[in-house]
């Protein structure tokens, strides 16, 4: 007698990739700097690393195969907006087979790396051969000083600003983003007049606090200053609070759009943040799946108890987007 097939509840999953929901890769949780507010995709960050040497990350389990395969199967199932992050995603020795072989885009499927910048220029001539549609550089110093105080890194802030421009040269759009912060507070609008100058656009971003970064949570700061002088730049302003992720206000200053995400314009939450004690201090709500380098995969940044290991599904890719689909139904409807 044939065994029935699984009904799989795909409603959730089509869901949030409609609501633009982000499918996040990360390639290594190493990184060549150590920023303080560092979340390393829900695992242990560099600046823990450094000064705990028991709080190790993951163990990688996956090769690039693994990767190309799941984000195969991932876009297949109808997530088209797939990122790849670290740590610093350079670092990983995957980074270039992986980039190089990424499924054929269709359309409305895109391609982004998010980096440091540090070594976009010594990885330049292969980076031309990955089929990415855009990098975004972080960028939340605009001096050694402020580098330093941040990254706790001794490199030049020239580095950075030198892979940006190199990442100009070999992708058709980069932008910047900058977490808003007491350290680079005064040089905020610096980082803005250089994204300009470069008709680039930036996202100004909040503190998303997590259990690692509590220590220095005194840091942040919000958004009126810098939404104050952009409204003195311009009057195209819109509040934008639809889909997933938090609310943010979108601003354009001679066409280059400048988004400053704002945590009082809400964010997007589902059943199994109804219960969690964690919300309180949650910023973000749902608006990612993140895969890490030891093959789980996370709806929730702060809640590492809700991740799903697809590990099991390796040897059988068929069935790692209804495991998937199962997992953000459970999620969504509060029953994990």
């Amino acid at each position: 007698m044939a065994t029935a097939t699984p009904v799989v509840n795909w409603t959730a999953l089509h869901n949030f990739a409609t609501l633009g929901g982000q499918f996040r890769v990360s390639l290594t949780p190493k990184c060549n700097v150590a920023c303080w507010f560092c979340h390393n995709e829900g695992d242990v960050p560099p600046p823990c690393t450094r000064t705990h040497r028991h709080m190790q990350p993951r163990t990688a389990e996956l090769c690039a195969e693994h990767f190309t395969m799941i984000t195969r199967e991932v876009i297949d199932a109808g997530l088209t907006r797939v990122y790849f992050t670290g740590g610093e995603p350079l670092m990983s020795p995957l980074a270039r087979p992986v980039l190089t072989s990424l499924p054929v885009r269709r359309p409305g499927v895109s391609y982004t790396m998010i980096t440091n910048g540090t070594l976009v220029r010594t990885q330049q001539d292969w980076l031309a051969e990955a089929a990415l549609d855009r990098m975004k550089v972080s960028l939340h110093y605009f001096s050694d000083e402020s580098f330093r105080a941040i990254a706790g890194t001794r490199k030049s802030v020239t580095t950075v600003l030198d892979g940006i421009d190199a990442a100009r040269e070999i992708c058709g759009q980069v932008e910047i983003n900058t977490l808003m912060q007491k350290e680079n507070e005064h040089e905020l609008t610096r980082i803005l007049d250089f994204a300009l100058d470069r008709r680039m656009p930036v996202q100004f971003i909040e503190l998303v606090e997590t259990g690692f970064n509590a220590s220095r949570t005194s840091s942040a700061i919000g958004a009126e200053k810098i939404i104050s002088h952009l409204r003195t730049l311009t009057g195209d302003e819109r509040t934008e609070v639809a889909g997933v992720g938090q609310g943010r206000r979108v601003f354009r200053v001679d066409g280059v759009e400048i988004d400053v995400i704002h945590r009082d314009l809400g964010r997007h939450h589902v059943g199994q943040c109804g219960t969690c004690p964690l919300k309180p201090t949650c910023i973000e709500g749902f608006w990612s799946l993140r895969l890490d380098h030891a093959g789980g995969l996370q709806p929730c940044l702060l809640r590492d108890d809700l991740r799903l290991d697809l590990l099991p599904l390796l040897d059988s890719p068929d069935g790692i987007t209804p495991a998937i689909a199962a997992h953000v139904a459970s999620f969504t409807e509060g029953l994990l």
